[in-house]
């Protein structure tokens, strides 16, 4: 187990990404998915209120309600479910009416009576940021919330919030959540680690298995060919040092029996301040294979192995 930053809150150290739900996998396949990650140990289910939007046919909490329904269904007990708040069609941005509306909207889409975490799900510089981090403190001192958090923010912006947060008085940000992952790793190494380190906020890093790529799914960038914008992203890290860092991960997921994207993320959850990296299964059969990388401790040679071959961040990441 894993602590989020300075929260209370312990983890197993993979966040379920539940983007996934009422977009690739259906209500019935969502609770298979959920049974299968609890049962293996799984405890941190990370989604938001957008998810997913972008479906034909959604408008948005999809994920949110299929969450709440099998929490009502199952009553697993200390499961962390992390939401976020910005995106939602009905509920964009980060002024303190819409935090407060966003928040009472995601509590009745989950049937929870308090937000374990909640994200700013991106930085919205067209409010104050003193008007969002009151409303995220309000939100913690009436009970809605437990841990506030941060989402896609410059290092500059989080140093910002907890300034603000202190002459507030309010509960300051225990994590944030960065794309990061072996190849997008140098900005959130230079600048969001450090901050991290600094305030002890835990880092929950999203895209961590790159589109795919990381899986070792796409060996070539003729994977772009075949018209899914999955394997358009994942194809575009497929160049010479791109499968160098594969076949790495390949040699020392073999010596562990787990899979090229179990030691991918193994190596995600190695990295300073990293709590749990997130990653998500459209198939109850993919989840097994996840599970594997919050069990496995890859040695400093190994982690010095695939260091060697993935410090770069590859152009339009």
């Amino acid at each position: 187990m894993t602590r989020i930053g300075s929260s209370s809150l312990d983890v197993l150290p993979l966040s379920f990404g539940g983007n996934v739900f009422g977009w690739t996998a259906d209500r019935d396949e969502s609770f298979a998915i959920l049974d299968a990650f609890t049962a293996g140990g799984g405890d941190f289910i990370d989604t938001a209120d957008v998810y997913s939007a972008w479906a034909p046919g959604n408008s948005g909490g999809e994920s949110e309600l299929i969450i709440g329904e099998w929490l009502a269904s199952r009553r697993p007990e200390n499961v962390v479910v992390a939401t976020k708040v910005s995106q939602h069609p009905a509920f964009s941005g980060l002024s303190g009416t819409n935090v407060r509306a966003a928040a009472e909207a995601s509590l009745q889409r989950l049937g929870v009576e308090t937000i374990d975490l909640y994200y700013a799900h991106f930085d919205d510089a067209s409010v104050p940021l003193d008007e969002t981090v009151a409303a995220f403190g309000a939100l913690v001192s009436d009970g809605l919330v437990r841990y506030t958090a941060v989402s896609n923010y410059s290092a500059d912006r989080i140093r910002e919030w907890i300034r603000i947060a202190d002459e507030l008085g309010v509960p300051r940000p225990v994590a944030v959540q960065p794309h990061y992952n072996l190849v997008h790793r140098n900005d959130v190494e230079d600048h969001i680690v450090p901050v991290a380190e600094e305030f002890e906020l835990g880092l929950v890093p999203y895209s961590a298995l790159a589109s795919g790529f990381l899986t070792g799914k796409y060996r070539s960038t003729d994977a772009a060919g075949d018209g899914s914008p999955r394997a358009a992203g994942a194809a575009k890290y497929a160049t010479a040092q791109g499968l160098e860092i594969i076949d790495a991960l390949e040699g020392v997921g073999l010596s562990h029996g787990i899979s090229i994207a179990a030691t991918a993320l193994a190596w995600l959850r190695a990295q300073p301040t990293v709590v749990a990296p997130i990653a998500s299964a459209s198939r109850v059969a993919q989840v097994a294979d996840l599970l594997d990388s919050a069990r496995v401790d890859l040695t400093d040679a190994e982690l010095a192995q695939i260091d060697s071959v993935s410090a770069w961040t590859p152009t339009g990441a």
